[in-house]
């Protein structure tokens, strides 16, 4: 796990089509909302890399 990554890169980062915007999926309390919004979640206890390509390398 990779707790310095980008929001962008992170699988509980998605998008939301009804307000046509990217939010986090995980229930953040107060302070950690505010560290994502203020763009500044370093070390993220909830980050989880978006690896597309992982189920493939584990069938070859």
């Amino acid at each position: 796990m990779n707790s310095n990554a980008n929001c962008d890169y992170c699988l509980n980062f998605v998008y939301n089509d009804d307000y046509d915007y990217y939010e986090c999926e995980i229930n953040l309390d107060e302070d950690e909302m505010v560290k994502f919004l203020r763009n500044s979640f370093d070390n993220c206890p909830h980050f989880q890399f978006n690896d597309e390509y992982k189920i493939v390398r584990k069938q070859n």
